[in-house]
């Protein structure tokens, strides 16, 4: 099998011409006859037992041509297109030009491929990078919020119902002195103030006592689901069964003790606030690292295949059904919940797509450029980390992905560190949301190199995605 030509005939379409010797062609007709024949019977032979020049005569010399094709296809077409030195992205059409045992098969192959990238400047890109703060009242709201973690539940028997309490309650609604489908629940839990029930219903037990048995007067709303209820009046025969409250316990070094393995309440809120830092340190380091590679993608110029694009959302709706799977769903029971359709459901990755398939393009072209690769102890590093990820023996990691696909990675995310470590790199204040409305259009960056890119903000998947 051979490439005999490749010619572009449009933007990103080429026809490869390729060649089947007889050799290939009559050992792969040889291998489907296996297989195939135990399904065939000729009177005279055993089922499955017919030789081949029988079957061929009774049903014609091409009557395994093709399977025989098929089976060779996509190896002749790899083959081809790599000697070609394409990288091909779909196939447009296929065409048989000749096929027999004894010259062989002739193929033409309509490929789209990945386009032609020119890059402007990615060396030297200007970006600002906000200086992260953490201020006391964040600090302390994470203290609250563990508190509130930690909060004890406790029965309350001395006072009344109020907002926020948590009710056990039985209720029955009536409409027009009958009783409705829906509208009875015994011993239910319900979180005073927090909507659950329609409007005005949690307000009318606020004040009364447990053990209380009272009627809660309501109006359905107009655009109610149930069109048999709605708009109408309704009483509720109610019970109040239970109330308990949330008892927070009280903040100080003892609750620290409690919660974490500080011993004052102080060196808790200063492990708070580093760990804040850092988190946010690190979406500041990657918001720059977004926008930098933004801007060189903004640079580019490349007449994408609209294929390029499909296949990037099709990979991510298999992605979406197998985390779904791992949850015990599937895509299928999803969209039916959700009462949309796949060919919907995948228009809504199309943006994320188009911007993945940019950045891919744009850092593969800096590795081209800039001759990016990975020495071997990148190779076994990259591979102890995705098995660090996934739980796995490096061993199994090696078995499963190719090592070029980890060098691929590997010199992508070169491509981002390069980017980076070229940048200037303005660390600036955050700005309050007053002074945010107050700031005037921004106009574009002074030129600092030769041919200076603005830097525009890229939605973007962390870098691990970004080097796929």
């Amino acid at each position: 099998m051979s490439l005999k030509a490749s010619n572009k005939v449009d933007t990103n379409k080429y026809e490869v011409e390729i060649s089947i010797d007889s050799a290939a062609f009559c050992d792969a007709i040889q291998k489907v006859y296996k297989k195939e024949a135990k399904n065939i019977t000729i009177k005279g032979f055993r089922k499955g037992k017919a030789p081949l020049h029988m079957i061929e005569k009774l049903y014609g010399e091409g009557v395994f041509f093709d399977d025989a094709l098929n089976y060779l296809y996509e190896g002749a077409l790899l083959s081809a297109v790599d000697e070609a030195g394409l990288k091909i992205v779909d196939v447009e059409k296929t065409d048989v030009v000749s096929v027999s045992k004894a010259e062989g098969a002739e193929l033409k192959v309509t490929v789209i491929v990945e386009p032609e990238v020119e890059l402007g400047e990615y060396k030297g890109l200007a970006a600002e990078r906000v200086t992260p703060v953490v201020t006391d009242e964040e600090v302390e709201a994470e203290v609250n919020r563990m508190a509130d973690r930690n909060a004890r539940i406790v029965t309350v028997t001395d006072r009344a119902a109020a907002l926020d309490d948590m009710t056990v309650i039985d209720f029955e609604g009536f409409v027009d002195g009958a009783a409705f489908d829906g509208g009875k629940g015994e011993s239910f839990s319900l979180t005073l103030g927090s909507g659950q029930f329609i409007p005005g219903f949690e307000d009318q037990i606020v004040g009364h006592n447990t053990g209380d048995e009272f009627d809660v007067n309501v109006t359905f709303p107009t655009d109610y689901q149930a069109e048999n209820l709605a708009g109408k009046d309704a009483t509720f025969k109610v019970v109040l069964h239970e109330i308990k409250t949330k008892e927070m316990p009280v903040i100080d070094d003892e609750f620290a003790k409690d919660v974490s393995e500080f011993d004052t309440l102080d060196a808790l809120k200063a492990d708070i606030k580093a760990k804040n830092l850092e988190r946010k340190t690190k979406m500041a380091d990657e918001e720059v690292e977004n926008d930098l590679i933004g801007a060189v993608v903004d640079g580019m110029k490349a007449e994408i295949p609209e294929a390029m694009i499909e296949n990037r959302s099709n990979e991510s709706v298999r992605e979406f059904d197998y985390r779904l799977r791992s949850q015990g769903m599937d895509l299928e029971t999803y969209l039916k919940y959700t009462g949309t359709n796949v060919e919907e459901f995948k228009k809504t990755f199309r943006p994320q797509s188009e911007k993945q398939v940019k950045m891919r393009l744009a850092l593969e072209k800096i590795v081209e450029l800039e001759g990016l690769t990975a020495t071997e102890e990148e190779i076994a590093a990259e591979y102890d980390k995705v098995a660090a990820n996934y739980g796995m023996e490096a061993e199994q990691v090696k078995a499963s992905i190719p090592e070029k696909d980890i060098i691929h990675d590997v010199a992508l995310n070169k491509a981002v560190d390069l980017v980076k470590a070229s940048a200037v790199i303005t660390d600036v204040e955050k700005k309050t949301e007053k002074e945010e409305k107050k700031a005037p259009a921004k106009k574009p960056a002074a030129k600092k190199t030769a041919a200076k890119n603005t830097t525009k903000k890229a939605e973007t998947e962390e870098k691990s995605e970004t080097a796929e």
